[in-house]
């Protein structure tokens, strides 16, 4: 977890000159003991939170443009003028103060009260219940965004995990590591719930939707009504077929509980194998590593993460976890596990207490076969996240999406682009006719380097990389045809948030600062 930004600078409600804050500029202070932003666009002033409401990061490190702030770590935007989070993985808004002019100074006052909420909105006669299926981050962000945008009536969120919606992302990161205390784990309380009107149920599998009868039926029988439904199941861990891997001492990482049961082996001086050179397998090859595990990597890659960045930014990762002590098996596959030792494909024996795999993930697409939807790579969706069945909807790991950009279809399994996806199919079941555009975005952390990535490049022609590698501070952008598809930074945040304005704007815009992008 992030820490809250220390409250630094000039303390605003003493006064600063409005000389210092040039027509498009910000200032960071503070107001007694709390992180301030203070802005200026064009002839008006605004003060909010300087700290990200997601995982506390410094704000002024971020990129203003226009009148929104974005967040230098996950890419979080706020409102300057309401503190509103307009995008994900931010929920709450930024504290807002009264900004006042006294000739040639400016002060900050008093905190400002909390926009209103927006109220119950004027429904289609035919929307009374909702339902969503699956409790991870499209779910989660869709059941929220359905009570922001004001839609008061039933509202069911089904889960077949036993604990309630968490920050997944945390799981193979400090919450693997022991750096990461467990209540910081779970989204949002029971007490979240309770206030909004959400039935949560959990632990509870829904195994067909009836597209005639409007009902989501579950395995145990009960059937749930709706008007518009949402499928968020996401994904499942791919698990390996060869001898040995259904041991109990086998393990993959998905939900909170798979991390419980891994913590519980990760003793001090315990052996872990990680199959795959996977985010997943990497970050908690790191996890395991702070905690004192031995830790060796089997991969079938001859560099790890060479298909999706490169072959210098892969060397750059395995040297990271070489200088940490993990081991790599390149080039190799796992053939068997007696519970001991683990043997690979050319003969190679390696001693493990425990196994880890993480080879990818799958999309859950069983509802797709009730629904006669084709689903050969995820559920498609048109631009609103819409299936081929009205009033059905799909996002996160299991919606197939058409990309405005590149044209073409496919998945995206990064934890910010199922929240976008789960909020902007809220409004869209609302009838609000919003098209998916976000630029996906993720970040992976490993041994305290943050790797930024943003936009989406299944494929390039050449890789440009600007910065020193050696020392940990570089951009790598990805391009098709002389055309930038994306950009994984190192030690350069407000580098990749430039990038990303320019993939969602264009150079134009993203010289001027002025696109919000998907808000």
């Amino acid at each position: 977890m992030g820490e809250t930004a220390a409250a630094t600078g000039p303390d605003f409600s003493e006064g600063v000159r409005l000389a210092e804050l040039p027509l498009h500029g910000t200032l960071a202070g503070r107001v007694k003991d709390e992180p301030v932003l203070l802005t200026r666009v064009n002839d008006e002033l605004f003060a909010v939170g300087g700290a990200c409401t997601h995982y506390g990061a410094h704000l002024a490190a971020g990129l203003v443009t226009g009148e929104t702030v974005r967040c230098p770590w996950h890419h979080a935007c706020f409102s300057l003028r309401t503190g509103a989070a307009l995008r994900s993985p931010a929920f709450d808004p930024l504290p807002r103060w009264r900004v006042e002019r006294e000739g040639a100074l400016v002060f900050v006052r008093e905190k400002e009260t909390a926009p209103a909420p927006a109220g119950t909105m004027a429904l289609p006669a035919d929307i009374s219940s909702m339902v969503i299926v699956g409790g991870g981050a499209a779910g989660f962000a869709s059941a929220d965004a359905l009570r922001r945008l004001g839609y008061g009536g039933r509202l069911t969120m089904i889960s077949s995990d036993r604990d309630p919606p968490c920050d997944r992302p945390n799981l193979s990161k400090d919450y693997l590591a022991g750096t990461a205390q467990e209540e910081w784990v779970p989204l949002r309380d029971d007490g979240y719930y309770r206030d909004r009107a959400i039935d949560l149920r959990l632990d509870t599998e829904i195994v067909a939707i009836d597209a005639q009868e409007r009902t989501a039926v579950a395995r145990s029988g009960e059937a749930f009504p709706f008007d518009r439904l949402l499928i968020a199941t996401g994904s499942e861990p791919i698990s390996l077929r060869a001898p040995g891997f259904d041991r109990p001492n086998v393990h993959t990482l998905r939900s909170l509980a798979d991390a419980r049961h891994i913590i519980e082996r990760a003793e001090a001086g315990a052996r872990a194998a990680i199959i795959g050179s996977s985010f997943i397998g990497l970050e908690a090859a790191a996890a395991l590593r702070t905690r004192g595990v031995e830790v060796a990597v089997i991969s079938h890659a001859e560099i790890p993460f060479e298909r999706i960045f490169g072959s210098e930014v892969g060397r750059f990762l395995q040297r990271l976890h070489e200088r940490n002590g993990v081991r790599f098996h390149l080039g190799r596959t796992a053939s068997e596990f007696d519970g001991h030792v683990l043997t690979l494909d050319k003969g190679e024996k390696v001693e493990a207490d425990f196994v880890l795999v993480g080879v990818g993930v799958g999309p859950r697409t069983a509802l797709a076969a009730s629904l006669d939807l084709t689903a050969e790579d995820g559920i498609p969706v048109d631009e609103y996240l819409e299936t081929s069945v009205s009033g059905i909807f799909a996002a996160g790991d299991v919606a197939n999406y058409p990309d405005p950009r590149s044209g073409r279809r496919g998945r995206i399994e990064h934890w910010v682009t199922a929240l976008e996806q789960g909020r902007i199919a809220a409004a869209n079941m609302l009838g609000l006719r919003k098209p998916f555009s976000h630029v996906p975005f993720f970040w992976s952390e490993q041994y305290g380097t943050a790797l930024r990535y943003v936009g989406r490049a299944p494929r390039w022609d050449e890789v440009r990389i600007d910065g020193d590698m050696d020392a940990g501070a570089f951009t790598a952008r990805y391009f098709e045809n002389g055309e930038l598809r994306a950009s994984a930074s190192v030690g350069r945040d407000r580098e990749n948030l430039e990038d990303e304005l320019f993939l969602e704007c264009g150079p134009e815009s993203a010289e001027n600062k002025s696109c919000r992008g998907n808000q």
